[in-house]
Parts: C-alpha cells; sequence; structure tokens
C-alpha cells in the first residue's frame, strides 16, 4: 500500500501561480511512477501530468504544456506540479496518483493508489 497527500491548493487570480505537493508513504517511493490529475465540476477526471520512476521522462497534456511542470524529490517522498499562468479553466480539484508498472502514464485506469484531492480555483 501507498498512502499520498496532496497539498498546496487554493484561490488565485488569473496569471498567479501555486504549487502543489504530494507525499508518499508506505513503501519505496522510487517504485512508482507519478500523475497528476484533475477533474472540474461536472466533468470527468482528466490527466494533467505525470512523470517516470526516475524522473527521466515527463508527459504532460496540451492543455498545460509550458505553464506546468512535473517534478518529483525521491529522497522526499515527494512529486510536485508548479502551476505558472493559471486560467479559470484550471479549476479543479487536483488529485495525485501513483503506479507501479511504469507505463501508459495517461491513463486513469493504469493508476493503483490515488490521494484524497487538493482544491484549486482560479479566479478571472
Amino acid at each position: 500500500q501507498v498512502q499520498l497527500v496532496e497539498s498546496g491548493g487554493g484561490l488565485v487570480q488569473a496569471g498567479g501561480s501555486l504549487r502543489l505537493s504530494c507525499g508518499a508513504s508506505g513503501r519505496t517511493f522510487t517504485n512508482y511512477a507519478m500523475g497528476w490529475f484533475r477533474q472540474a465540476p461536472g466533468k470527468e477526471r482528466e490527466f494533467v501530468a505525470a512523470i517516470s520512476r526516475s524522473g527521466g521522462s515527463t508527459y504532460y497534456v496540451d492543455s498545460v504544456k509550458g505553464r506546468f511542470t512535473i517534478s518529483r524529490d525521491n529522497a522526499k517522498n515527494t512529486v510536485y506540479l508548479q502551476m505558472n499562468s493559471l486560467k479559470p479553466e484550471d479549476t479543479a480539484v487536483y488529485y495525485c496518483a501513483a503506479q507501479v508498472k511504469n507505463y501508459d502514464l495517461r491513463s486513469y485506469g493504469a493508476y493503483d493508489y490515488w490521494g484524497q484531492g487538493t482544491q484549486v480555483t482560479v479566479s478571472s
């Protein structure tokens, strides 16, 4: 079992920045690829970004490329999502997820463990 706890969400004006953190506990962190997903009211959960076990490969949904950066600190068992130039359409609950397989990182169904989510609200 892996326990994931997100933090760093909040209310920000359009154009602002937030950094989300996801701390992992319970198993060796480097065994897991990590991803961030988000879910807006009335919409399905969607892929945002992912990072491989080593951190050597990263993936993004087109709508956040150039604005968001995913990174991981394996010594701290933490994955981050730096979000810049935020837009109102980024408003959602953001979820951290972990998977053992280290492939198909854009797929919701490929992840084994999920955090409880953190709310991000971007005002116009």
